[in-house]
């Protein structure tokens, strides 16, 4: 098993994270879109919305290394309600996102049980995410303890319509 070391980001880590964030989503996801993903990844891992997730205060990001080599980051939510729970009870991991020579190494559930470590902490009842429905990541997290809950249609014209749909899971702690 891999020795994970999960560290909080800062702002000082900004660059860093949009280095991963740009490297370990385009090992996985250019395929969605129909322009190779340049709007979602200019949108979302962009300096300024890295910047202003950082300064969020809702929102934890996490570098995770093994050994000395980063190999993807975190994103959660600590008050995030999943409709029809209350957000003080309720995280959301929004990210789990690892680079291709990471996947398949058993990082994934050791980050899932840092993100379940986390909720604990913050005296949560649950945590949720949304799942890609045509993604092998429904039976990671299925494997991992969450259960599928609901349904969820993403609403980007870039992206290509067989892959918006999601399922949202949960997991009660």
């Amino acid at each position: 098993m891999n020795k994970l070391k999960i560290t909080p980001c800062t702002a000082a880590d900004l660059h860093t994270l949009q280095d991963i964030a740009i490297n370990a989503y385009g090992d996985h996801y250019l395929y969605l879109w129909y322009d190779g993903g340049m709007w979602y990844i200019d949108k979302s891992f962009g300096e300024a919305a890295l910047k202003k997730e950082l300064e969020d205060p809702n929102a934890a990001l996490f570098l995770i290394y093994t050994e000395k080599e980063l190999v993807g980051f975190l994103k959660l939510n600590i008050d995030k309600a999943l409709e029809g729970e209350s957000a003080e009870e309720s995280l959301e991991l929004e990210k789990i996102y690892l680079t291709k020579a990471a996947s398949g190494k058993g990082i994934g559930r050791q980050v899932v049980d840092f993100a379940v470590a986390f909720a604990r902490e913050k005296n949560k009842r649950l945590v949720w995410l949304k799942a890609m429905d045509s993604s092998k990541s429904v039976n990671f997290y299925e494997q991992n303890g969450f259960k599928k809950c609901g349904t969820y249609t993403l609403d980007f014209s870039e992206m290509k319509p067989e892959y918006r749909g999601m399922y949202i899971m949960k997991r009660e702690l």
